[in-house]
């Protein structure tokens, strides 16, 4: 049973910073690209950032230079570093990855959300 399992959400105030973790667990060949998407209240679901295992990364562009994403393979971890958050940031953080398995191809994991609230 492959599963995401997030970190890291919380309370922050305008300006500050959070660093998420989501840690792939189970039996699997190996990982390719892994992501970082929020869905705020009454809001679509949308990309935050991707990471391909060779360590390409894509951004939206609201949060272009101010938040990382990256990943340690040998972990089967990534991470999302985010600085100067704003209020309207505030959503449901949703890890996302793309495995291999050993019979059964790639397929598309979900961890189960974590919550990050700007406010002060």
């Amino acid at each position: 049973q492959v599963q995401l399992v997030e970190s890291g959400g919380g309370l922050v105030q305008p300006g500050g910073s959070l660093r998420l973790s989501c840690a792939a667990s189970g039996s699997f060949f190996c990982i390719n690209a892994m992501g970082w998407y929020r869905q705020a209240p009454g809001k679509e679901r949308e990309l935050v950032a991707t990471i391909t295992r060779g360590g390409r990364t894509n951004y939206a562009d609201s949060v272009k230079g101010r938040l990382t994403i990256s990943r340690d393979n040998a972990k089967n971890t990534v991470y999302l570093q985010m600085n100067s958050l704003k209020p309207e940031e505030t959503a449901v953080y949703y890890c996302n990855a793309l495995i291999v398995l050993y019979a059964q191809g790639v397929n598309d994991y979900w961890g189960q959300g974590t919550q990050v609230t700007v406010s002060s």
